[in-house]
């Protein structure tokens, strides 16, 4: 079972194991140095004040009550971006957590569209066409292209 807790809910520790791991860490490229527990500090802080400011954001992942990552949706631009940081022992789980995340978005949330945003790196990008994403162009964050993908309400 997939819950959806607030950051502030869980162990910092686990958050910056997450972070700090080399094997999620290839997957993300915007990650930069170590991610200490003042940048835990901090991050969490920011990603709760998404909450405040938009109304969404995103949670800690447990999955049958054990942290597996973070993710949900972050205002990119005038778009809510899906992402998902998952450990390594559950990225079997991607797929029941995507849907968790998108039936929030698309249910109690009352989103219309949600984006992904992935690295050129990832390839074809199958997983997130499997749900019906289409290819919307590319964006840019903090120095790095994207290609950027779309999934409407009208398209699930």
């Amino acid at each position: 079972m997939v819950t959806l807790a607030r950051l502030t809910e869980v162990d910092p520790a686990d958050l910056i194991d997450l972070m700090n791991d080399p094997r999620v860490r290839r997957h993300m490229p915007l990650a930069a140095g170590n991610f200490g527990p003042e940048d835990c500090t901090a991050w969490v802080a920011a990603k709760e004040a998404m909450w405040r400011e938009h109304g969404y954001g995103p949670w800690a992942l447990l999955v049958d009550g054990t942290f597996a990552g973070w993710g949900g949706l972050q205002p990119e631009g005038d778009d809510a971006d899906l992402a998902l940081v998952l450990r390594p022992a559950f990225w079997g789980h991607g797929r029941a957590i995507a849907e968790r995340v998108l039936a929030e978005a698309f249910g109690p949330l009352g989103l219309h569209d949600v984006t992904v945003l992935l690295p050129p790196t990832r390839g074809t990008a199958a997983a997130v066409r499997r749900f019906g994403f289409r290819p919307d162009g590319e964006a840019e964050v903090a120095g790095r292209t994207f290609l950027r993908f779309r999934l409407s309400s009208s398209g699930r």
